[in-house]
């Protein structure tokens, strides 16, 4: 009887000792939040594994180059040469409307609707200045993204593309007035021009929805710098601690949400530190003119 009870604690003992820690247990049970079972095994082995997909990309050497020296990737009146990030041809959502690459807005925020989709330029640059003018809708969200790359996870043993977002520095487009992220995140780090979620624009000269804004991003061997409007709203640098710090304070820290997103852009850029332009979809309607882009050695 004794033997028998004492048997019993120390099977149950066992079985507490191996459910208590998710992480670390190897025992066949199914309790809840258990990381044994087939399911959660899958999740852990892939949280935070990627591969970079390899896709054609556009010869720069096709495009019109100006008296300035700077390459014109949007020739204003078709989508010639942009396409969709992670599909063969531009999203249905996309058009040119009046000179412009114009987003059909869903008024579904990041949920999109269906045939929409980020619209990348796919080349890939490194060293660049890139300039281009946007006009953002009354309430409206959108961004430009740059370094970006195409990544996939796995997800149910299928090869998935993760979000452009979670590869890319974000040059921020928002209706500062109407549009709720303005208020959010750190010290208006949300709002127009600011590098999404970690450095804000200052001075904030975003012009009100419905005018034009002239946006500038040169990128040069891992200094960054924004402007908007003709003023260098801010500056920072790639693969220093200062950005390793920054990301880790950001929603894309490597303990958080989007494990993928930490190890991607800590190294923004990849081996060879370069990635393609994007326009971001966030649902809201948004247009784009006069893109152009002039690479530095």
């Amino acid at each position: 009887m004794n033997k028998t009870i004492l048997l019993l604690g120390v099977a149950a003992v066992a079985m507490l000792s191996s459910c208590g820690n998710s992480n670390k247990c190897s025992c066949d049970c199914s309790c809840n939040g258990c990381s044994c079972s087939g399911e959660a095994k899958a999740v852990d082995e892939n949280r935070g594994e990627y591969q970079i997909a390899d896709r054609a990309q556009v010869d720069i050497s096709n495009y019109p180059v100006d008296e300035e020296g700077y390459t014109v990737l949007f020739d204003g009146t078709t989508l010639n040469g942009w396409r969709g990030y992670g599909m063969d041809a531009a999203p249905t959502s996309w058009n040119v409307e009046d000179g412009a690459i114009h987003l059909v807005g869903s008024g579904t925020g990041e949920a999109q609707m269906e045939g929409g989709g980020d619209l990348i330029f796919p080349h890939k640059f490194k060293n660049f200045e890139l300039e281009l003018e946007y006009k953002i809708s009354k309430g409206g969200n959108s961004g430009i993204f740059y370094l970006a790359q195409e990544a996939t996870t796995k997800e149910d043993g299928k090869d998935v593309y993760l979000p452009i977002w979670q590869s890319a520095s974000e040059y921020q487009v928002l209706d500062n007035e109407n549009h709720e992220d303005a208020k959010l995140g750190v010290d208006g780090n949300r709002q127009s021009a600011s590098l999404y979620d970690m450095i804000p624009a200052k001075p904030q000269n975003a012009k009100p929805y419905g005018e034009w804004n002239k946006a500038k991003i040169v990128v040069y061997k891992g200094t960054v710098i924004h402007s908007q409007n003709g003023e260098n709203v801010l500056e920072y640098h790639l693969w220093t601690p200062k950005w390793k710090q920054m990301l880790k304070d950001s929603k894309f820290n490597e303990n958080g949400d989007f494990p993928c997103a930490y190890k991607l852009m800590v190294d923004m850029g990849g081996k060879n530190h370069e990635g393609y332009i994007g326009l971001q979809d966030h649902g809201d309607d948004v247009w784009y003119r006069n893109i152009r882009i002039k690479e530095m050695e």
